[in-house]
């Protein structure tokens, strides 16, 4: 079977949800990018490096000069950006849910506390 990043793409796409959670990715980086969401850079900017490297032409381990390596070394970024990608957009999607609770217009008034 013939590896190449288009294969290394699919599969990384098949990861459960990460279809789904594309367009929240690009929400996520846009309100991070204005300074609404509050996370660290780190989280959001290395996962993002790493599908950049995978999807770009540029390899520090070429497919055609060490045709198995240079897969590995793409499958290896996919195992780690990926699943980091995902935790980060459930973060966010709890975060924006909390945010959105927080600023509905419903009131409490006269509550009681009950332990």
């Amino acid at each position: 079977m013939k590896y190449s990043k288009i294969n290394l793409a699919k599969e990384a796409i098949s990861h459960k949800g990460f279809v789904k959670k594309i367009p929240d990715i690009f929400r996520m980086v846009n309100m991070w990018r204005k300074g609404t969401y509050p996370t660290r850079s780190l989280d959001i900017i290395l996962p993002l490096l790493g599908l950049l490297y995978v999807i770009s032409p540029i390899d520090l381990l070429p497919e055609i000069a060490v045709p198995v390596i240079g897969v590995l070394d793409d499958l290896a970024i996919l195992s780690l950006t990926i699943p980091k990608l995902i935790r980060e957009v459930d973060k966010f999607l709890l975060w924006e849910a909390e945010r959105q609770y927080r600023t509905d217009d419903s009131k409490v008034i006269n509550a009681e506390v009950v332990k």
